[in-house]
């Protein structure tokens, strides 16, 4: 020791030392049951967003093609496509969709609005009488009404939204957790 430095009175006799075995244990097995807690919670997290995202993407395309037809005072299409350009029947909506407006100079010609890319692989969205199709006219009644379940295919999750579209177009999230999602 330096005669320089005196000795702390509570460094006397012993050296630092690191951690004993028993402690590295005790703390990596608090470790590994707080990271049993917290990785479900996570994930349930992440599909709780993921869902609640797909699910608002469609509230806003229905409410994008109702103010097109509002706009243009011409009936646009909502539908399900599965090269962004022209609409798909008998697929499900999670291979995208588009919202086609006719031209106001040539009504017989429809450009695309808006599309959107599919949902990613285990991610599903089910239109309950199977519509690939709604239409929306410029008046405020007319829509067709549609029932959607955004779910998770596999592995099949507890939690589902459920978007519906009602005979005016207007729109309604609702979180459900019955487990059961349609098969694709």
């Amino acid at each position: 020791m330096d005669a320089r430095y005196p000795a702390s009175p509570l460094r006397v006799g012993r050296e630092a030392r690191g951690f004993t075995l028993v402690e590295l244990m005790v703390s990596l097995l608090v470790a590994a049951i707080l990271l049993g807690i917290a990785v479900p919670s996570f994930r349930d997290a992440a599909l709780s967003s993921r869902l609640t995202g797909y699910a608002n993407d469609l509230v806003a395309s229905v409410q994008v093609a109702r103010s097109e037809a509002i706009k243009r005072n011409l009936t646009v299409k909502l539908c399900a496509s599965v090269n962004g350009s022209t609409c798909a029947a008998g697929v499900g909506w999670e291979v995208g969709w588009i919202i086609l407006a006719p031209r106001p100079s040539d009504i017989a010609t429809l450009d695309v609005v808006e599309h959107h890319q599919p949902l990613t692989e285990e991610f599903i969205i089910e239109e309950a009488a199977g519509l690939t199709e709604l239409s929306f006219p410029p008046t405020i009644l007319g829509t067709t009404p549609a029932t959607f379940t955004v779910c998770r295919e596999d592995p099949v999750g507890k939690q589902e939204r459920e978007v519906t579209v009602t005979l005016s177009g207007a729109t309604s999230v609702e979180i459900t957790e019955t487990g059961e999602c349609p098969p694709a």
